[in-house]
């Protein structure tokens, strides 16, 4: 499959798992769908808001097979596919294939620490079960075995490697990166960082959750940022860098999804052991979205 030229605001989507451990289907596709005639430019399930250290397999694969089906072609769907072991890792990324993923976003996880060639051998084999797409995604706060510069230099020869999400806080890395592989990776944003400063230096859009629960401004400062129009970009950016900062605050799923319940979306509690969102917690969330005219009557 050709490169479809990934850009733009890729919600991390939530997964919402009912008391009996099902994906609550009815509400992951009015998400998907509210997400979609808000102007995003795709979706990534099973991501790290999607929690997908904590689901089973089957889990996983019913999340990308209600996204796929919810997106119905209008937007790519980059499906997470993360493991300890490299022949999980290609059985999922299998998985995500079959049910009509778009790309994958490529995760690894390590209880023990893993080698540089151990890590390259884990992407690489991925690249190799699969010619979609795929995202390189690197997390230092998560994982043991982080992907180093070194790394992604190799890695970007790989052809269908193309794209990075780099969640590491550290804009200054990004310019390494993009010096060192020029245009043959091309890097998407996370909350951690500040995106209109990474569009800024040649990025390519964002990845993270709390495009999840602001849509519409996001998608308003990507084109704000792909237009040129950096100081009318940069007061919308620092507007929006309270969610970014609330999201930073708590644990990921836990506030995104306490920021959907805010909304009107019954998506649950993140999967136990994980807790919920505190009562403090959502007070802080719904004054932030409250401020972003973002929860429903606030505008």
């Amino acid at each position: 499959m050709p490169d479809p030229g990934l850009h733009g605001v890729f919600p991390y989507l939530v997964s919402p798992i009912d008391g009996e451990g099902r994906v609550d289907e009815a509400v992951l596709t009015r998400l998907v769908e509210d997400l979609i005639a808000a102007g995003v430019h795709g979706l990534t399930p099973l991501g790290s808001t999607g929690e997908f250290a904590y689901l089973d397999r089957e889990q996983r694969a019913r999340v990308v097979e209600v996204v796929v089906a919810a997106a119905r072609g209008r937007v790519p769907v980059i499906a997470g596919v993360g493991s300890t072991s490299t022949r999980d890792a290609i059985a999922q990324v299998r998985s995500c294939a079959a049910a009509g993923a778009d790309g994958i976003l490529a995760i690894l996880e390590a209880y023990f620490p893993i080698a540089e060639s151990g890590v390259v051998d884990y992407f690489g084999a991925i690249a190799a079960e699969t010619d979609l797409p795929v995202v390189l995604y690197t997390n230092p706060q998560f994982q043991r075995s982080d992907l180093s510069v070194a790394a992604i230099e190799r890695l970007a020869r790989i052809d269908n490697i193309g794209y990075l999400k780099d969640a590491s806080s550290d804009t200054g890395r990004l310019l390494t990166i993009l010096n060192a592989v020029g245009d043959r990776i091309r890097i998407f944003s996370a909350s951690a960082h500040i995106p209109a400063c990474v569009m800024m230096i040649g990025g390519v859009g964002w990845m993270a959750g709390p495009a999840c629960v602001v849509p519409r401004a996001s998608v308003q400062l990507y084109d704000l940022c792909r237009a040129g129009h950096w100081e009318e970009a940069m007061r919308l950016q620092r507007r929006l860098w309270a969610i970014n900062r609330v999201f930073a605050k708590y644990s990921l799923a836990a506030c995104i999804k306490g920021g959907l319940q805010l909304q009107g979306y019954p998506v649950g509690d993140p999967v136990a052991p994980q807790a919920p969102l505190s009562e403090a917690g959502r007070v802080e969330v719904a004054a932030v979205l409250r401020a972003l005219d973002a929860l429903p009557g606030a505008a």
